[in-house]
């Protein structure tokens, strides 16, 4: 069955590919360093038109999609129950910026871009997908991936910032996905920052919000149910990392420190938030400081703490995450634990009047004890920009790689004809193999 064929979120056996990679790591103790690793297969993604895949999900949805093709599946990877079986999430779509008169415009390309759940399944070198599912308001519409508030997010414009397009209160920027026992979804999102509870077709059923948005005008239930502190969120920063622990908790990371008290003390803060959160009472039970390493030791030779993000967090116990603190080129995986000891929900950390703030404590706040796994730079061929964490047995993740949908910033994004210039850069997927169980 083809695409075009395709008229409901059930995509079947639609060949792709896949970078089956073996990685070989040392024990992780609390006395061990990172150990080695290595690579030892390589495939990816091929070409698949984006308006084809979207209008197979959503008829008429894309119009143009101006020679893009389909990418952004690497925001998040969860096991979906067999083995070599994944969901994955793609974000708000394909988008870039431009300078005009001194200032950056966002650009939105394919502006009907819908965010999509795809299930994918690994074998050998290839992979099928077996189900895709839109991304929908409760009527059935698509949450598209525009921004929400005017004169809080970026204003949204044409492929080429000629011209302005519409916000849309029902966007989402989807940067994380797990599954729920039920067969229900949890998105990470960046916009609101946001939980997003959606159903198993993909339908939203409700959005947690941080108090005070005053998100108004969406097709779904908006509840204010996050901590008000998280409105500071630094703009394209919201929650980026999403983990579903064993007793059915969430944990949500917050992409980079926030902008608090101000935009200066976020761009140079290395200390960025998780918060865990009930599905059961609807709220936040749990808030922890995670301190990132200096950006020098992350990636050699880039000396802008702002690049430091939290890009994915994945249960590997009861209470324990990897989390992966990255920059463009470089991403090390470091484990916690969650001890209450270490929570600072409801503390004066929380209180916007604190000074200094969490974000300015500098080593004075309590941080997350950490614990360096592996650094993904020093592993040739791991891709860069690895974004999604899947835990697939007690010796092995999977890795997923945002190639962005082949975009780039820069009038130079797209040729005379209005057609893209394709990066050139593939999504990727990586099998990375323990030597020994590391929790």
């Amino acid at each position: 069955m083809s695409l075009r064929q395709l008229r409901r979120p059930l995509m079947v056996a639609l060949p792709l590919a896949v970078l089956a990679t073996a990685v070989v790591l040392g024990q992780t103790t609390a006395q061990a360093g990172p150990a080695s690793a290595v690579v030892t297969g390589s495939a990816q993604l091929p070409a698949v038109p984006l308006g084809e895949f979207s209008n197979a999900l959503l008829p008429g949805s894309v119009g143009n999609d101006r020679g893009v093709k389909l990418g952004g599946i690497g925001s998040d990877i969860f096991p979906a129950g067999r083995a070599g079986e994944f969901w994955t999430v793609t974000d708000r779509g394909p988008n870039g910026q431009i300078k005009v008169d001194g200032s950056k415009r966002r650009t939105f390309p394919v502006p009907g871009f819908d965010p999509a759940l795809v299930k994918i399944k690994v074998r050998g070198d290839r992979v099928s997908v077996l189900e895709a599912h839109p991304v929908t308001t409760r009527s059935g519409k698509a949450v598209t991936g525009l921004p929400n508030q005017r004169g809080r997010d970026e204003a949204p414009y044409t492929y080429d910032a000629g011209k302005p397009l519409r916000y849309d209160p029902n966007g989402l920027d989807t940067e994380g996905v797990v599954r729920a026992a039920d067969g229900s979804f949890w998105l990470a999102d960046e916009y609101g920052p946001s939980l997003v509870h959606v159903s198993a077709s993909g339908r939203v059923l409700a959005r947690h919000v941080p108090k005070g948005l005053h998100l108004t005008g969406t097709d779904y239930p908006v509840v204010e149910s996050l901590p008000k502190l998280l409105q500071k969120r630094a703009t394209n920063r919201g929650f980026e990392g999403l983990a579903l622990l064993p007793d059915g908790d969430l944990v949500a990371a917050v992409q980079s420190p926030l902008s608090n008290p101000d935009t200066a003390a976020g761009e140079a803060s290395r200390t960025a938030r998780l918060l865990r959160f009930s599905p059961g009472k609807g709220a936040v039970t749990a808030e922890y400081a995670y301190r990132f390493d200096p950006v020098g030791e992350v990636d050699p030779g880039e000396d802008d703490t702002s690049e430091l993000k939290i890009s994915s967090v994945v249960a590997v116990g009861r209470d324990q995450l990897l989390v992966e603190e990255r920059t463009d080129k470089a991403a090390r995986l470091q484990r916690v634990e969650l001890n209450r000891r270490w929570d600072i929900l409801g503390s004066r950390w929380d209180d916007p009047a604190t000074d200094p703030s969490l974000e300015q404590s500098g080593g004075r706040a309590p941080v997350l004890p950490k614990q360096l796994v592996v650094d993904l730079r020093k592993v040739k061929g791991v891709p860069q920009k690895t974004e999604g964490i899947a835990i697939s047995g007690r010796r092995t993740l999977t890795l997923v790689n945002d190639n962005d949908f082949g975009m780039t910033d820069g009038p130079d994004a797209f040729d005379d004809q209005g057609r893209l210039v394709d990066s050139g850069v593939p999504t990727k997927v990586v099998t990375v193999r323990l030597r020994t169980a590391a929790w």
